[in-house]
């Protein structure tokens, strides 16, 4: 019995599946947007507080961000510039959940502690975001020099 010692090659989806998805990518952060800036607006969400206009240009930024690289995706996605985008978008992610925890622009009601359930879960999207940013800039790095895949 023999061991492969090769290393693990990534496949990626086709390229009409990869262009579908980032399509579909950049028409959830425009519809992301537009509820939050136009309407209905993030005012009508009864949990968030005035405190919320501190983080929008961060939120925005952050779903702009995603709409310019995906669209960009749309036509060229070498793997360089996907890891590439996906570091550029997580990174103002990362920038947009410190803001939220910093402002924290959420008024809960009720016997369940909300605000507790909702601090832990901006510490998990924050921990688990870096983690994405390090395999990221892992895969950057590696994708460096290598012909670009179909």
């Amino acid at each position: 019995m023999s061991i492969d010692h090769r290393p693990a090659v990534r496949r990626r989806p086709g390229a009409a599946a990869r262009r579908a998805g980032y399509l579909i990518s950049v028409a959830v952060n425009v519809m992301l947007l537009w509820l939050i800036n136009v309407s209905p607006g993030w005012a009508v969400v009864p949990v968030l507080t005035a405190g919320t206009v501190h983080v929008l240009t961060l939120i925005n930024a952050s779903l702009i961000a995603g709409v310019v690289v995906n669209a960009l995706q749309v036509a060229y996605d070498p793997p360089w510039l996907v890891n590439l985008g996906g570091l550029v978008t997580t990174g103002i992610g990362v920038a947009a959940m410190i803001r939220l925890w910093q402002v924290f622009p959420f008024a809960f009601t009720g016997s369940f502690d909300w605000a507790m359930l909702a601090r832990i879960l901006l510490v998990l999207g924050i921990a688990g975001s870096l983690v994405a940013m390090v395999v990221q800039v892992a895969r950057l790095a590696g994708d460096c020099g290598r012909p670009a895949a179909v």
